[in-house]
């Protein structure tokens, strides 16, 4: 049996040697529609999965490739779906890279393919990574094919090509991918008897048998990983042994070989990795024999320690390189170009870079070859190292001169545009300087056209300033002779403003699609400013003209900075006046009384006038209470005005208190105080002004921890309609019925028109 293996595998060799044109024509692959699922599904009296049987479109979300779905959170099962495409095929099979780690393959709602053991529980064991050749009937096409995938590794799904052929082609087809790894071990299998042989005969014995470990290590890591060796034995979990062991022992070759060729210079830190290495590779098999751990999970553990072992090997290697002999060096830079596709290989392993085949082989046989060659090389070693002495002093001084001039030329244009920009910045700062002393935004914008032409020089342009009726007209423009179309008397907003300009690309080496997206005829630029009321606003707009700016890198670079500077300038121009919008408004509304809290008199005059207007206008009631502090005068002359005015403060805090949010509440002067109630009744003011006398009255005055006792208050009433007078003559009338309080006795509410005990 294993001499008809053998020949049947030597035809097929021979086969995909002479037919390469069956291994690509002959494939489909299944690349898309697949769709995923967390979890794992529940299964009926027969044993079929509920989900196989079930659409339920709204469960299943689309995957680009059925591999590492998102949202994994420590889940071990997923599944996957696809609708198989239509083909014509003698022997169909769904070929499949390899899986992590088992599954089931369901067409419809039949089992037609398993790997690897499901528990109970619906999980198992790792049983090794082969490729997969899934039998296919006749009536395949358009029918939903599943996967029930468990995986308690790194990654969960599929892995790799997943493709529709005939078996005969995928036998072809992995004997051609795997022909070049197999022709590169059988060359590791032959160097490594050579250099067993030659370690027997030279000097050099410890060298000679480090390479010797290393061919035979990587020729049989080649062999086990190739998809040809399940052809051979199909004993996946065997190969995958082999293939760790193999590459676990990669790392202590390279460490041994280094070790001796260092050993003048006691390298104590790549004896205890090349120790380390091997007492992992003794652990992770031996663990994995005894049943206590997976042997999938040992590769990652073991690609983070080769990462960081490889790291502090290449640090030793590169800081002692010039101690090495040139041999030594072209076998370190050969191995170092295999360590790299090892890392690639390992990249894409773990799903950090795309799905491809990696080709580790080349990089084993570029060092392969190069001990092949190194006694040739050694020859002619010497009248090489002359002519390339030679070339590369002519190119380093050919460089080095170029780069010197390139330095110069630099350098005198950074020290014109760092003029050019302190320049600019001595600009800017007199214009913030003066705007901060202007005392409104007219004397700010008379500042604004006067400077900025120096600020936007070399740049022509025009200033436009937003109008009460929302419009832009313009301030000035500068460098421009006559009417410029694109910068009118007044801005055309019909369809918005101007969008403001990107800044452009500040680099020499920005591309030539960045700055033909700079290139536009007119460059913008809004002047923002915020005010409390109105809030953020665009208050003014910068256009410039840019015509001509970019007729080269070189003064694009210019160019480009120079917008930079603008950029930064108009946005502290901008801060600097909202900064100015804000002090005028304060100065204008400022309504509150410092010390009590209420609004002031000249809020309530605001006020006052807009709630008699919005009254009469909407016929709806309004109501003003005039509140005044009983014997204010004795109370001051007896306790002091300190204590005075912490009675005023307590009286305001009642106030506060006894009124709704849409009520009024202001200090009218003095002692006095008034609030106006929109849409009040004589009854409602009448009961509101009772309850603010009563609280009044309860409340002690505290002075420097003294109780002074309560204060009581009067209060006149005045109501419209019910007041034959107009609204804006409450006040009035509101103050004569505090006047009748006062004479009835105080501490009582007095209606105009009656009187209330």
């Amino acid at each position: 049996m294993p001499v008809a293996r053998s020949l049947h595998l030597i035809i097929l060799l021979l086969l995909a040697l002479m037919l390469p044109g069956i291994v690509t024509a002959a494939s489909q692959p299944v690349a898309e529609g697949w769709e995923y699922r967390w979890g794992d599904s529940t299964f009926d009296a027969d044993g079929t999965p509920d989900w196989v049987q079930q659409d339920a479109p709204g469960e299943w979300q689309s995957i680009g490739f059925p591999s590492n779905p998102p949202g994994r959170n420590g889940q071990e099962h997923v599944w996957y779906r696809v609708t198989l495409p239509s083909g014509e095929w003698q022997e169909p099979v769904l070929y499949i890279f390899s899986v992590d780690i088992i599954f089931q393959v369901y067409l419809g709602d039949e089992k037609i393919y398993q790997y690897g053991t499901f528990h109970s529980d619906g999980r198992g064991s790792f049983e090794g990574w082969p490729w997969h050749a899934i039998p296919l009937p006749d009536n395949y096409s358009n029918e939903p094919i599943y996967f029930r995938v468990f995986s308690d590794y790194t990654d969960i799904g599929l892995w790799g090509e997943v493709a529709i052929m005939d078996y005969t082609d995928l036998v072809l087809y992995i004997l051609k991918n795997s022909l070049k790894a197999l022709i590169v071990a059988g060359f590791a299998a032959l160097i490594a008897v050579l250099t067993l042989i030659f370690s027997l005969l030279q000097t050099e014995k410890k060298t000679f048998v480090c390479i010797a470990l290393f061919a035979m290590s990587s020729g049989l890591m080649l062999v086990a990983e190739s998809q040809a060796s399940l052809l051979i034995i199909y004993q996946p979990l065997l190969w995958d042994y082999l293939a760790a062991g193999s590459y676990y022992m990669l790392p202590v070759a390279l460490a041994l070989m280094l070790e001796h060729w260092l050993s003048d210079h006691r390298p104590w830190l790549i004896n205890r990795i090349w120790k380390l290495h091997l007492v992992y590779l003794v652990g992770a098999i031996g663990f994995s024999l005894s049943g206590l751990v997976d042997l999938s999970s040992t590769f990652p553990v073991f690609d983070a320690l080769f990462l960081i072992t490889v790291t502090l090997l290449a640090t030793v290697a590169v800081s002692r390189f010039r101690h090495l002999l040139r041999e030594q060096r072209v076998l370190l830079l050969t191995y170092g170009v295999f360590c790299a596709l090892l890392v690639a290989d390992m990249a894409v392993a773990h799903g950090v870079l795309p799905w491809t085949r990696v080709p580790v082989s080349w990089g084993i046989l570029v060092f392969l070859l190069a001990v092949v060659v190194i006694a040739l090389w050694h020859y002619a070693r010497t009248q090489k190292a002359l002519t390339q002495l030679a070339i590369s002093l002519e190119q380093k001084v050919a460089e080095r001169t170029a780069r010197a001039e390139s330095l110069a030329l630099r350098e005198q244009a950074r020290v014109r545009l760092l003029t050019f920009e302190n320049e600019k910045n001595r600009v800017l700062g007199d214009m913030i300087s003066q705007l901060q002393d202007c005392l409104n935004l007219g004397q700010a914008y008379a500042v604004l056209a006067s400077s900025m032409p120096d600020l936007c020089s070399p740049l022509r342009g025009a200033l436009y300033r937003r109008t009460p009726n929302a419009a832009y007209e313009r301030l000035m423009q500068w460098g421009l002779e006559g009417e410029h179309p694109a910068m009118p008397l007044q801005l055309d907003t019909s369809e918005g403003l101007p969008r403001p300009s990107e800044v452009a690309p500040a680099s020499l080496e920005a591309s030539a699609s960045a700055r033909r997206r700079a290139k536009t005829d007119l460059l913008c630029f809004w002047i923002n400013v915020e005010s409390a009321s109105d809030g953020l606003v665009t208050d003014s707009v910068l256009l410039l003209e840019s015509e001509g700016l970019f007729d080269s890198a070189e003064s694009e670079y210019g160019v480009a900075r120079l917008f930079a500077a603008l950029n930064q300038a108009i946005q502290r121009i901008g801060i600097t006046l909202s900064s100015i919008s804000l002090r005028e408004e304060l100065q204008k509304f400022s309504y509150e009384d410092a010390l009590t809290g209420l609004k002031n008199r000249r809020y309530f005059d605001q006020l006052y006038q807009h709630q008699c207007a919005v009254a009469q206008r909407g016929r709806t009631p309004l109501s003003l209470l005039v509140v005044d502090i009983d014997h204010f005068k004795v109370f001051n002359d007896t306790h002091g005005h300190e204590a005075g005015d912490r009675a005023l403060q307590s009286v305001a805090s009642v106030l506060l208190n006894q009124f709704r949010e849409s009520d009024i509440v202001c200090r009218f002067g003095g002692e006095e105080f008034v609030v106006i109630l929109p849409g009040a009744l004589t009854d409602d003011g009448r009961e509101r002004a009772q309850s603010l006398c009563d609280a009044v009255a309860k409340v002690d005055v505290v002075f420097e921890g003294r109780n002074l006792g309560p204060v009581t208050v009067s209060v006149g009433v005045a109501s419209w309609p019910e007041a034959d007078s107009e609204p804006h003559q409450l006040l009035s009338l509101a103050d004569q019925a505090l006047y009748q309080a006062k004479e009835e006795g105080r501490n009582r509410v007095w209606i105009h028109g009656g009187q209330v005990a």
